[in-house]
């Protein structure tokens, strides 16, 4: 029979060959990422929310008239790929999207980004990178309560609000393990019922742009996320009337 000792060796042996793969794997040099990745690495650290992004823009920006409807268009890449100024010609709405962000950050530019342009109306359009986790996983509660918190900060600086659902997609290109499709209808519901509670006014794109399998119709996307000009065409005729309801 062989010594508790001698069992003990063994153990610990076997335990040593079961982590040499790993440990050799360690020794192994580790990429370094190029320059210009760890200069994008460098802003995300020190500019999470990015509120340098709008600064300069901001600050230019004079003052709104009293009869000016201005209107602030607040989201992420949908939004910051509508071209506002050909869907709406002539009219004084600023685009406010950054691609990528998730509620936490789009609510910490709220402030910057919003209230201080003292716009009549702000048009949210906020969740999907939450599904999709961009920043992490997100509990619906979580999207929820910061849409909640846009809200009330438009609602008691005098800004009127306008929260647009989430546009269909059956599956994100970039997180194809994600499926969205349940908890962006839950999220769709939970925001018409937030609108009607807050005295907001709920933008429905959802309906309009849905295809048989809950997803983006082909005709207005490429990618089943991002509006085409097509996409964006269904929606600003909702975003007009959205705007004008909030208006009255």
């Amino acid at each position: 029979m062989l010594s508790r000792k001698l069992i003990g060796v063994n153990k610990l042996i076997i335990v040593l060959l079961a982590f040499l793969p790993a440990l050799v794997r360690a020794q192994q040099p580790i990429p370094c990422p190029a320059a210009d990745q760890l200069q994008q690495y460098e802003l995300k650290l020190n500019d999470w929310p990015q509120l340098t992004r709008y600064r300069d823009e901001n600050a230019k920006l004079p003052a709104p008239t009293k009869s000016e409807a201005r209107v602030v268009f607040l989201g992420d890449s949908i939004t910051e790929f509508w071209n506002l100024p050909a869907s709406f010609p002539g009219k004084p709405y600023l685009n406010r999207g950054i691609s990528g962000q998730t509620t936490p950050q789009i609510l910490l530019r709220f402030r910057p980004d919003v209230i201080n342009l003292k716009p009549k109306v702000v048009v949210i359009l906020a969740g999907t990178n939450d599904i999709a986790e961009n920043t992490g996983p997100m509990p619906l509660s979580v999207i929820e309560g910061n849409i909640a918190s846009m809200a009330e900060l438009a609602h008691v600086n005098g800004i009127k609000v306008v929260l647009a659902s989430v546009l269909p997609a059956a599956r994100y290109p970039w997180r194809p393990d994600i499926e969205p499709i349940e908890k962006i209808r839950a999220i769709n519901a939970w925001i018409k019922d937030y609108a009607a509670q807050s005295g907001s006014i709920f933008l429905d794109y959802f309906t309009a742009m849905t295809d048989e399998k809950s997803g983006l119709k082909p005709t207005l996307s490429e990618d089943g996320v991002h509006p085409t000009p097509a996409g964006y065409a269904v929606m600003a005729p909702l975003a007009e009337k959205a705007i004008a309801d909030a208006l009255k």
